[in-house]
């Protein structure tokens, strides 16, 4: 199996910490080069025509894109460590806090990454600074949300580490991307930021 991924992007980062939590090393990784638009010609729309990255390419030649869909065939070929849940009432709950985290922290982020600053230059076709900048505080108003959340929690969602702590994590990395980092204040969310950041699975 192949994932065709840009390493230094916060979606495949998210891939590779979730195989590594797994303990999964077998796979290969081929490099895309979206800064120079190689995310845009027929060979790599071929695998994958919305042209994002991750994408991965199965034994059998099938192509599969979107993190989250990755990640949960990889969960569901190796359940443990259960990285979305081993209960219907676990798999509710951390696919409840995977979406709040994802929209409210990941999206609103890369937005603002997109809209409300260069971006990735030529390469962004329309921008909008207004709705930007609004991300850019919707992202903020989350981490004071999630701050308030974490208070006598060690992970978001339960009492083990979980996909939503890992899109977490790749979500306040992409932050420090443009230079935004974790208000001093938000005890909590430093606090889990820096148990997390602590395991192995952070530097894949």
């Amino acid at each position: 199996m192949k994932i065709h991924e840009y390493n230094g992007f916060p979606g495949p980062r998210r891939v590779r910490m979730f195989l590594a939590e797994k303990g999964i090393d077998s796979i290969e990784f081929e490099q895309v080069d979206v800064p120079a638009g190689e995310h845009r010609k027929d060979t790599f729309l071929s695998k994958n025509p919305y042209g994002t990255v991750p994408v991965l390419e199965t034994a059998d030649g099938q192509y599969i894109s979107e993190t989250v869909a990755i990640c949960r065939y990889f969960e569901d070929v190796h359940p443990e460590p259960a990285l979305m849940g081993d209960t219907p009432q676990k798999k509710a709950e951390i696919e409840m806090w995977q979406r709040r985290v994802e929209q409210t922290m990941y999206d609103t982020i890369a937005t603002y990454f997109h809209q409300g600053t260069p971006g990735l230059g030529e390469l962004e076709t329309y921008q909008n600074a207004e709705w930007g900048h609004k991300n850019k505080e919707r992202y903020e108003d989350a981490l004071i949300r999630m701050d308030q959340h974490l208070e006598g929690k060690q992970y978001i969602a339960g009492d083990a580490y979980s996909v939503a702590d890992i899109t977490a994590l790749c979500a306040i990395g992409y932050a420090g991307f443009v230079n935004m980092a974790i208000p001093p204040e938000l005890e909590n969310l430093t606090r889990w930021h820096s148990d997390v950041s602590s395991r192995p699975s952070a530097a894949a």
